[in-house]
């Protein structure tokens, strides 16, 4: 690793590079559910945690098409949000807790624990 100036102070270039690729990570992932739909999914993906729900259930609750809402799934799993088991004929879906849990770490590291913009205290009052 080089260290490198910038105008806030001294940085670790690995670090830095790794720190971008990890907010481009998070970026994808928050794109993914950037849409109504997808974040109407991720509700009730986590409503029905940690059992589930397959892709007709799904579509009855939210009447999104199949076609469209198969299109939405893959977004979502292809940045790690959700999670498919195949169960006979039927695909069944979760969140994937962990990298939502990674997300929520990101995002209370900046806000909660550094700069304090908003009071650890009231992110679990939130979360009751």
């Amino acid at each position: 690793m080089c260290p490198y100036f910038c105008k806030y102070g001294n940085m670790r270039l690995g670090q830095s590079k790794k720190s971008a690729e990890q907010v481009a990570r998070y970026a994808d992932m928050f794109s993914a559910m950037g849409t109504e739909p997808r974040l109407r999914i991720m509700q009730l993906l986590l409503s029905a945690h940690p059992e589930g729900l397959v892709v007709g259930e799904m579509q009855e609750e939210l009447e999104i098409p199949n076609s469209t809402l198969s299109h939405h799934l893959d977004k979502l799993k292809a940045e790690g949000l959700v999670q498919v088991q195949r169960e006979s004929t039927f695909l069944r879906y979760t969140a994937n807790t962990d990298a939502l849990q990674e997300l929520l770490q990101f995002l209370y590291a900046e806000c909660c624990t550094r700069n304090k913009a908003v009071k650890p205290e009231q992110i679990i009052q939130i979360c009751r």
